[in-house]
């Protein structure tokens, strides 16, 4: 599902930030913006599909551009960069009023990933446990949403010693403004392994993509 390539952390460039900022002083940092997706809703109505997906869609192939979001401690401990990650999501269920996980496999084609997706949730959309897709892959990052409500900001806090390193996504409510339609996104990462930066092209390549689908 991955492969993990080790980094040697003498010659890393980026060493003196990780030792600040997961040694001496642990640092997570979250940023929450409003996305325009005026054409992903007009892509989802035309073609008659889910909007979640097309979400998450952008999402994982803006990640999978840059290994700052795929450095992650794989479970010996050791600090590397996962080759590919795959999206691993929210479904709630209104039944119970609780969420099961479910993670899709990634490849980089959208129309692959859609009925990938489809799969998974015709196969496992139905199961409440709380991970309804067993195996969940060590190189997966974490997708939610919260539809019932937008937001200006959001912020988890994990309490891990600070050893997660993946980036973490969650969706809000969108809404409409001036002809457009808008949704909150919250990205939260670890200061260790990407700055404010690495962060806004991040942003901007999603954007990028949203745009796409028009």
């Amino acid at each position: 599902m991955g492969v993990f390539e080790k980094i040697d952390i003498d010659s890393w460039q980026r060493k003196p930030y990780f030792d600040l900022y997961f040694n001496q002083m642990k640092c997570t940092y979250s940023v929450t913006v409003n996305m325009d997706i005026t054409g992903v809703i007009r892509f989802k109505e035309a073609e008659g599909v889910k909007l979640y997906p097309l979400l998450i869609y952008a999402l994982a192939r803006s990640v999978n551009n840059h290994k700052e979001f795929r450095t992650a401690m794989d479970s010996c401990g050791n600090i590397g960069i996962w080759d590919v990650l795959h999206p691993c999501y929210t479904i709630f269920h209104k039944e119970t009023e609780t969420f099961s996980n479910i993670w899709t496999e990634w490849n980089g084609n959208f129309e692959t990933f859609l009925k990938s997706w489809s799969n998974d949730i015709e196969r496992f959309g139905n199961c409440f446990s709380l991970h309804a897709k067993l195996e969940t892959p060590e190189n997966a990052f974490p997708v939610s949403s919260i539809p019932w409500t937008t937001f200006t900001g959001f912020n988890l806090n994990i309490t891990s010693d600070g050893k997660y390193l993946l980036p973490i996504f969650t969706f809000g409510r969108y809404f409409e403004v001036d002809g457009k339609i808008l949704i909150p996104l919250s990205i939260q990462v670890h200061h260790a392994v990407c700055d404010g930066f690495h962060v806004s092209r991040l942003i901007k390549e999603i954007q990028q993509t949203f745009d796409s689908f028009e």
